[in-house]
């Protein structure tokens, strides 16, 4: 009996549990699929830093003495198929994937001839059945009350029983606007090796279509230099994270954020050490707990709960759609074209980059889907392929249900929605915008008041019943029908003109 292991590109540490299921160092194949790639015009970005990661973690398997072989190929199946018989493969072992719809195409697999394990995924505090057993005890599903449980469970940031600073969460001391000039601490990056300028010859030669720009590329791709990045930032950023972790300012791309997301979404970091890294500094440095609680929710609290909610939710979670929206993805979400400053900045950002931080992710890409009217399934699509740190799982959650509220409430309470006061209040984007972030009607109105008053007035009906939003609603009854369908007219113009190619 000879067992081999199939290792994931997002599952590139050596503790991950189908390796670690083995006692002997067994034959490893990891596979670069083109087809795969090709199931969305993904970001270059995020191409090479897989690729150079896989690649970099099969030297390091060979190093340790693993056998390892390493393929690029069209499909994953012929490759394994081949493997398996030149290796006399009888058992194949994979730690089971964090996406489903990768879990459903290796059960489909019909010409390996051996038996298959999926070994249960440990890149998580919680596994997926865990997960599970607490939901279903559950009369509501609400990420606070798993945040606190987590806490518990791991005693991060407790005395015995109780939470340090006697609260759970200091989220309303986290939301200062950007005023004045802000001392951000720079970005770690690093410049690419060999092995990754290889990988950025082979992404520059692909035929087919993919986003964004694949030089500079400046991400780490091993484990080493994940770990640089992350006490990097307990260093230099966590100090001063928490304050201004929802300010958006133009030409701060990373602003006090971690950028490790990317790393615990591909198994270079593991989350457990994040926190306790973050927690450690805290104690030793006598840290601001506003900022430490900030990160440590992050991570603990909202990638776990996405993660296990993905893996809860029915089989048609990814097809709802709960306001019935149906507008197709303007052009300018492919190409920042826009006059719309904050989008202009954000998406330009993301194309030299593939990165954006989460409130330029929820309170401007995904508030302006949400309130005008965008396909949930054609926006979530765009999120999977544009970001570099993007999964089924990471994206299904975050988008469908955290940013359009397609999901019809289970994952938020309330919609995200917000007009352009948000935006002029959190970032100074408006400056240079061609919109008035004051106007909600006319030529010089931003359409982000438009469409929010238009999103609202179009779901009054459904927004009712959303406690949170009954005060709101009280504005929309004030208003002059005259100005209502004013508005309403100006986001069906805004629409036409879009369609037919004017820059909006």
């Amino acid at each position: 009996m000879t067992i081999g292991v199939w290792i994931l590109g997002d599952q590139l540490w050596i503790e991950q549990a189908a390796l670690q299921s083995c006692q002997d160092k067994v034959p490893v194949i990891m596979i670069e699929s083109l087809h795969h790639v090709q199931e969305r015009p993904y970001h270059r970005q995020k191409l090479v830093l897989v690729w150079s990661a896989m690649r970099h973690f099969a030297e390091e398997l060979r190093e340790l003495g693993y056998p390892v072989t390493y393929k690029l190929a069209e499909d994953f199946e012929t490759p394994l198929q081949e493997w398996i018989q030149e290796n006399q493969i009888t058992e194949l072992r994979v730690m089971t994937p964090n996406d489903k719809p990768f879990t459903q195409m290796i059960q489909n697999f019909a010409s390996l001839h051996c038996k298959i394990t999926l070994v249960p995924n440990n890149h998580f505090l919680w596994s997926v059945e865990e997960f599970k057993t607490w939901a279903k005890r559950r009369k509501r599903l609400i990420m606070e009350d798993f945040y606190r449980e987590g806490r518990r469970r791991f005693q991060i940031l407790m005395e015995e029983d109780k939470p340090v600073g006697g609260e759970w969460n200091f989220d309303k001391q986290n939301r200062q606007p950007p005023k004045g000039k802000l001392n951000t601490p720079s970005a770690k990056w690093f410049e690419p090796d060999e092995i990754t300028q290889d990988v950025i010859a082979h992404v520059k030669s692909l035929s087919f279509p993919l986003y964004g720009e694949v030089e500079p590329f400046r991400w780490g791709v091993t484990r080493s230099q994940a770990l640089e990045i992350l006490d990097w930032f307990i260093k230099n950023r966590l100090p001063e994270f928490g304050p201004y972790q929802d300010a958006m300012v133009t030409g701060e791309e990373t602003m006090w954020h971690s950028m490790i997301s990317p790393y615990l979404n591909i198994g270079l970091l593991q989350p457990l050490e994040v926190i306790q890294a973050a927690e450690k500094a805290y104690q030793q440095n006598q840290l601001s707990l506003y900022s430490i609680e900030g990160f440590i929710r992050q991570v603990m609290g909202w990638r776990e709960y996405m993660h296990g909610i993905y893996h809860f939710v029915s089989a048609d979670y990814p097809e709802k759609n709960y306001f019935e929206h149906t507008q197709p993805l303007p052009e300018f979400f492919w190409t920042g074209e826009t006059k719309m400053n904050c989008l202009h900045q954000i998406i330009t950002q993301l194309l030299r980059t593939g990165y954006a931080h989460h409130i330029q992710r929820l309170m401007v890409l995904s508030n302006f889907a949400l309130i005008a009217g965008l396909s949930p399934q054609a926006v979530e699509n765009w999120f999977h392929a544009m970001f570099i740190d993007a999964y089924d799982w990471v994206m299904q959650t975050n988008v469908i249900g955290m940013g359009l509220f397609a999901d019809g409430g289970m994952l938020a309470s309330k919609p995200y929605a917000a007009s352009g006061n948000y935006v002029n209040k959190m970032s100074d984007y408006c400056k240079g915008c061609a919109y008035n972030p004051k106007e909600r009607v006319g030529n010089n109105a931003c359409p982000f008041n438009f469409f929010y008053w238009d999103f609202l007035d179009r779901h009054r009906s459904q927004l009712q019943f959303q406690g949170r939003m009954s005060f709101i609603l009280g504005h929309l009854e004030r208003m002059s029908l005259q100005e209502l369908e004013t508005i309403r007219q100006q986001a069906r113009d805004w629409h036409v003109q879009q369609l037919s190619g004017e820059e909006v």
